[in-house]
């Protein structure tokens, strides 16, 4: 699944489940998949759709803290929690905008076994606007688990970036340029107050989209033009003839001049 386009990963995964429905919970807390979008009821906000607000065929909203449909008993965070969800949605609608301007997150958290501290996800999606005949999107993914000792705190970050673009132009003809990565991290930090989880989470998701999206642009776009050059000479024919007959003379001018071994 992790070679296949993300674009196509809901149809791949459900070709799978109906493969292999002994193991469609599996599936579908193991395979990454694009991010949906939905509209909360009460506030009027977008959110995001994803395993960890999933319960059942519902999803909560991490604006009202309301299941949609409506579930009769649900799990929800703890009042510190939910306190600390509202104060890291407000945070990273923030940063959304100032490094995507535009575009759709969401943070949820839920608590851990007693005395291990709580986990949660920070989720961003962007979708281009297909102007220019181009079509694509960002998801983000970033799952972390926080280990509490006394005035200290462990994070554990597990980032996955899904990218997809599809243009087509009569002079590029059809291209698709799609894929997704996978990276962790590990920090330790000195935490004073509760609301100091947002910021280290932050500093953590920050550090780690920077990197991730250096390593997009390298791996996909730097292979790729390699690859577009390798292909397509942008000097003509008898300019690359004439420097490979240059070559040659040079070559053999140097070999003449080196000195010959007696026998």
């Amino acid at each position: 699944m992790r070679r296949l386009p993300p674009q196509n990963a809901e149809e791949n995964l459900a070709s799978l489940v109906a493969l292999l429905p002994d193991l469609t919970e599996d599936l579908l807390n193991t395979v990454d998949q694009p991010l949906k979008v939905q509209t909360c009821a009460k506030s009027g906000k977008e959110y995001l759709l994803c395993e960890y607000n999933r319960d059942g065929n519902s999803y909560r909203s991490p604006w009202s803290n309301e299941f949609t449909p409506p579930l009769a008993e649900a799990t929800y965070p703890s009042l510190r929690l939910r306190k600390l969800e509202l104060a890291a949605n407000e945070a990273f609608d923030t940063y959304r905008e100032l490094y995507f301007e535009g575009g759709v997150s969401s943070v949820y958290l839920w608590d851990l076994d007693p005395g291990l501290g709580f986990a949660g996800v920070v989720l961003i999606k962007k979708v281009g606007d297909s102007s220019r005949r181009m079509k694509g999107a960002w998801d983000s993914v970033h799952v972390f688990e926080v280990i509490e000792k006394n005035r200290n705190a462990t994070y554990r970050l597990t980032s996955t970036v899904m990218l997809y673009m599809v243009t087509s132009k009569p002079e590029l003809d059809h291209m698709n340029l799609s894929g997704s990565m996978t990276r962790q991290a590990e920090q330790e930090y000195i935490v004073d107050d509760p609301s100091m989880h947002v910021a280290n989470i932050g500093r953590m998701v920050e550090d780690m989209e920077i990197k991730l999206r250096h390593l997009l642009k390298d791996v996909y776009f730097g292979k790729t033009k390699d690859t577009v050059n390798n292909l397509r000479s942008v000097e003509s024919l008898a300019t690359k003839r004439r420097q490979q007959e240059m070559q040659r003379e040079i070559a053999s001018k140097l070999q003449e001049r080196q000195p010959r071994t007696p026998l």
